[in-house]
């Protein structure tokens, strides 16, 4: 599980963890029944406070992301389309939220954000 905090950001950690793992679920990266890191481990991994991580799965749990079973670890729940093509592009569209709102400000247009994205996404910064 790839997990990167930005304390910088300006968002919570737990809400930049739920994002992420959220974001996994819906990508296929994390599937029905792979277990996740235990509190302390991803605690100690990512230089957070327990209680955060705790936070971040509890509010996963509730969303029904993520199951607890008595004396396991945490597993993502099977959910009927978590990785589809809707759910996958949901979660992008929502991320890119902040990003149109910044563009429209600087008054960059559709098509030079969408080679700015695209560069991004192909490992070419510039």
């Amino acid at each position: 599980m790839l997990i990167t905090i930005d304390v910088h950001s300006g968002v919570p950690a737990y809400r930049q963890l739920v994002d992420q793992i959220r974001c996994q679920v819906a990508g296929g990266r994390l599937r029905p029944g792979d277990e996740i890191p235990s509190t302390r481990a991803l605690s100690a991994e990512l230089g957070l406070n327990p209680m955060t991580i705790s936070r971040a799965y509890a509010l996963l749990e509730d969303e029904g992301v993520l199951e607890r079973r008595p004396g396991l670890p945490l597993v993502v729940r099977a959910r009927s389309g978590a990785a589809s093509p809707t759910a996958r592009s949901a979660q992008f569209t929502k991320a890119l939220g902040p990003v149109a709102s910044i563009a429209r400000q600087l008054g960059i247009g559709g098509k030079e954000a969408g080679d700015a994205l695209r560069r991004l996404i192909d490992g070419n910064e510039r």
